[in-house]
């Protein structure tokens, strides 16, 4: 592995974001470098790291307005680019590039697959209904930090939500998934040194101007 600790900011008129990601041994207090102002979702990101086995430093700054959607999509940009770095940092290395996990807490269970292939694509399937908001964060809101994490990584990224009625629980099974996907994807294959995720291979265009 090339680069143990990656930090990457992401500075806009309407946010400084800032995501370390930190990938020597996992510490004991790695949620208490997690700062969002929304609680819910800081819980959310405790989730990721824990699953994917990789200290994720966060650390949000806001100009007057604190607006849920905002954080949400900023935050998950940053992270997302953080992992791409890591992926191109680590692809002469053996990175795996793609990964899946199944997430479960009591009657909640969801599924997350990720392939890096410089690739844009977020889906995510609704087997359920799911509750307009969960600990004053809305749904969509949750939905949409997964969405910039796939914008961020330039990954492909599907989740799928098969079961659950508690919305605390449905989140949970979702962002465990994804975590466990990730940690996945991560991981160094010393087998697939100088592999790509996909067959195609690194992607590359000629742009002639004139």
């Amino acid at each position: 592995m090339k680069n143990k600790i990656i930090t990457v900011t992401r500075k806009t008129t309407e946010s400084n974001i800032t995501v370390t990601l930190d990938f020597g041994d996992f510490k004991k207090d790695y949620r208490q470098h997690i700062k969002t102002p929304l609680p819910f979702l800081s819980h959310m990101i405790e989730h990721i790291a824990w699953r994917s086995e990789v200290n994720i430093e966060v650390d949000v700054a806001l100009d007057n307005f604190v607006l849920n959607h905002l954080v949400c999509e900023d935050v998950g940009i940053t992270l997302g680019r953080a992992v791409y770095e890591y992926m191109q940092d680590n692809i002469l290395e053996g990175v795996v590039g793609f990964g899946d996990g199944i997430g479960m807490i009591d009657e909640a269970m969801a599924q997350s697959v990720l392939s890096f292939e410089n690739r844009t694509y977020f889906e995510m399937e609704y087997h359920i209904d799911v509750p307009e908001a969960t600990e004053g964060m809305y749904s969509e809101d949750l939905e949409t930090f997964l969405e910039g994490f796939a914008q961020g990584a330039r990954c492909t990224f599907h989740v799928d939500l098969q079961k659950g009625h508690n919305g605390h629980h449905i989140w949970e099974a979702v962002y465990r998934s994804f975590g466990i996907a990730l940690g996945r994807a991560i991981a160094i294959n010393k087998d697939r040194q100088q592999m790509t995720s996909g067959v195609a291979g690194k992607i590359e265009f000629i742009v002639e101007k004139k």
